[in-house]
């Protein structure tokens, strides 16, 4: 997910999602956990198969110097030892340090990573309740949206979905190639003494369409890659496929209306039996015009509607 999108999520959904940490949290803190790192490690690992959005897990004592090493689901890249770094000015240190309950952080970079997460803190204490530290742990905060929404299954296949468009955009682009390849051989060929009389003055009009045909394809290759392949698409958004459509009838519409003038111009040429086809060409353009704008109108007030509904 794109950073704003992330970050619009967590605002729409920030209670289940604190929630959701806080009982996450609570479930494992104990005090044989805070001094056994054998115990730690093995807690990370059970969470992240659980919830695979959990990525670190450590220890704090009181002074907020960090207890344990971190704790990383299997896989993942170790650090250097932290045994002994000082925490104390984190916010999320800051927070348990002064309610003593269970506190989760709001949205903030990673240092390992670079990408958003939020952490979770809650403090330790004896059997005669002293207390002896506070446990943190670290999640991602695009894998715990994903997670709420149902989306975790999905983002596994991204990378194939995402290959797929790749290679039928660069058909498409491959096809590209191949039109303007024939359009300047048209152009190279194109001579009074190959193509004589009333030939030779229709014969740019051909050239014309497969340049027109080639910069609709390009268009289409183009969003298809843009969209798919570089741009983050909220599948749970109607503007994220209304763009997409959009994007792809108005290179459409550029295609159906330049024929139609070809058309027009070949009838005025001499060549009217195509008149009539040249007119239900533009008046279908104007369709899908009107179609399109009915379309960009309607889905634009539901989706606020359904904003407004779900503030």
């Amino acid at each position: 997910m794109s950073f704003i999108s992330v970050i619009e999520r967590y605002h729409q959904n920030r209670e289940a999602i604190h929630d959701l940490m806080a009982s996450i949290l609570t479930g494992i803190t104990e005090q044989r956990l805070f001094d056994d790192e054998k115990l730690q490690q093995s807690a990370i690992e059970c969470l992240n198969e659980r919830y695979p959005f959990v990525e670190l897990l450590y220890t704090l004592n009181a002074e907020g110097l960090q207890h344990s090493e971190n704790h990383y689901a299997s896989g993942r890249k170790r650090n250097k030892t932290l045994h002994g770094k000082d925490r104390s000015q984190r916010p999320y240190f800051q927070l348990v340090k002064d309610s003593q309950r269970v506190v989760v952080t709001e949205p903030y970079l990673s240092i390992a990573n670079t990408s958003l997460c939020i952490s979770a803190a809650a403090p330790v204490k004896d059997h005669d309740g002293k207390l002896l530290g506070y446990v943190v742990l670290d999640i991602d905060l695009a894998g715990i949206i994903a997670f709420l929404m149902g989306d975790t299954a999905r983002r596994r296949f991204a990378p194939l979905f995402k290959l797929v468009y790749s290679l039928i955009a660069v058909g498409l682009f491959s096809v590209v190639v191949l039109l303007l390849y024939a359009s300047l051989n048209e152009i190279i060929h194109m001579r009074p003494d190959q193509v004589g009389g009333h030939d030779f003055y229709l014969r740019p009009f051909g050239i014309i369409i497969y340049l027109t045909l080639g910069l609709a394809i390009f268009d289409l290759a183009k969003t298809t890659f843009e969209e798919e392949v570089l741009m983050h698409k909220d599948i749970f958004r109607h503007s994220s496929t209304r763009r997409t459509i959009t994007r792809f009838m108005a290179a459409i519409l550029i295609a159906v209306s330049i024929e139609s003038l070809l058309l027009m111009f070949k009838s005025a040429l001499g060549d009217g039996e195509h008149l009539t086809d040249a007119v239900w060409m533009m008046m279908s353009a104007v369709g899908l015009l009107i179609g399109l704008g009915l379309y960009v109108y309607l889905g634009a007030k539901a989706e606020a509607v359904f904003n407004e509904t779900n503030k």
